[in-house]
């Protein structure tokens, strides 16, 4: 019975509604098992063996999820909110019945690379202050960001609340009165990156994660844009859980 599970839970997982409804859609005859017709919503089947068909349509299971969105200003990093708009409200409908959530957060004006998974064990080690997982992010800063700066950085900076944060890397793409810089952390605090331009007397006007570990955002993803992992960055991104 191992990795077996009931027809109408599967079925609900994919949104078809609730145990009554799928009960329904099983006596009407639109579910198939490997071909052949079931009169029992309740029988066990193994969703990654078995071909299930629902009024003609091949459901495609997949036990884990892994989504890359390119998460847009305005909406903020969870589940559910009664005011505001989620990264989830914006999914595609095809990956709500995943119960997907957003590993970590960005903040609501920040944009780019967001992970969404249902694997809870990934999550937690992707977050795990253990790990210190690598995060890097584009910005714009109001004011002339120096070598000086940098050093700040990667020495560590007190920030407003007295946190010493963990050595960083600066790297200035162009100086000026509004300097474009990479940023790489090794920590998730409370917006990060723009108390720490505040440390240093300078302002972030945009922000965007453009890497987390080692996965990067696709360029050709657009803004509010989502798609799943390929194999090899999942691989990438599933690393972590057997790096020390």
């Amino acid at each position: 019975m191992k990795d077996t599970q009931r027809v109408d839970k599967i079925l609900s997982n994919f949104g078809f509604g609730s145990r009554k409804e799928i009960k329904q859609l099983v006596k009407n005859g639109a579910v198939k098992v490997d071909g052949v017709v079931i009169k029992d919503s309740s029988i066990h089947v193994n969703p990654k063996e078995s071909v299930i068909e629902v009024a003609g349509e091949i459901l495609r299971y997949r036990e884990f999820i892994y989504i890359m969105m390119n998460k847009p200003q305005g909406v903020i990093s969870a589940t559910y909110d009664n005011r505001l708009r989620t990264v989830i409200d914006i999914l595609p409908d095809e990956y709500k019945c995943f119960h997907l959530f957003p590993v970590g957060r960005l903040d609501i004006d920040t944009e780019g690379l967001l992970l969404l998974t249902n694997d809870g064990q990934l999550a937690h080690e992707l977050l795990s202050p253990k790990k210190h997982v690598p995060k890097r992010y584009y910005a714009l800063i109001e004011g002339n960001v120096t070598e000086k700066d940098a050093h700040a950085f990667k020495e560590g900076v007190v920030l407003d609340d007295g946190y010493k944060t963990l050595p960083s890397e600066l790297f200035i793409l162009k100086p000026g009165n509004y300097s474009e810089v990479e940023v790489v952390i090794y920590e998730g605090k409370f917006h990060q990156i723009k108390r720490m331009f505040e440390a240093v007397g300078k302002k972030v006007k945009y922000l965007k994660r453009i890497e987390m570990g080692k996965l990067k955002l696709d360029d050709n993803l657009k803004t509010g844009e989502v798609r799943e992992l390929t194999e090899e960055e999942a691989k990438l991104i599933k690393a972590v859980q057997t790096a020390n």
